[in-house]
């Protein structure tokens, strides 16, 4: 496992080595860190992380949609064609999505599909802990919100997953 990196060295890195460094936590959205390196240099890892909450709220909603939109389904198209990021597949299979049962999978494939056509996006949760029947019911909770509770959360699930991402990246204080 590669040395973990602490708060003053990150904060220290220019804005290509910093990105190069943490800009893959957001799917394939290195714009959330590009944004956060002006925002250095950070004190704790956890007022990093308040940073990169501040910048997705300063984002505004066409750039928080698009960061949405750019999470894959889970158990979806993308991974049963191996298209996942490392980090989604790695997270994914760790909740056991890419060893779901015959019903399990149908299940997820109705729920996204339903959540799709709800709200326009799709279902984003921080799988890490969770067993698949945890998130197949928070997926048909959540699916009967209201669109703005929904894009709330997925940005709270958004920065939750990075901040899983990160913790495996730096070092505690």
């Amino acid at each position: 496992m590669p040395e973990l990196l602490t708060v003053a060295s990150l904060s220290s890195l220019d804005r290509t080595a910093f990105v190069g460094k943490v800009g893959a936590v957001f799917e394939h959205s290195p714009w959330v860190m590009e944004r956060a390196w002006e925002k250095r240099p950070f004190a704790t890892r956890a007022a990093f992380y308040a940073q990169l909450a501040e910048v997705l709220r300063e984002a505004g909603r066409e750039l928080q949609l698009a960061l949405i939109n750019a999470h894959p389904e889970l158990a979806g198209k993308a991974a049963i064609r191996g298209e996942l990021t490392a980090d989604s597949a790695r997270e994914q299979a760790g909740a056991g999505l890419n060893a779901c049962t015959p019903e399990e999978f149908g299940w997820i494939q109705r729920l996204n599909t339903a959540y799709r056509e709800k709200f326009g996006w799709p279902f984003i949760i921080a799988v890490k802990g969770l067993s698949r029947s945890e998130i197949i019911a928070e997926m048909a909770r959540r699916t009967e919100r209201s669109a703005d509770e929904e894009f709330s959360e997925a940005l709270a699930q958004i920065i939750r997953i990075a901040s899983f991402r990160l913790d495996d990246l730096i070092a505690a204080d």
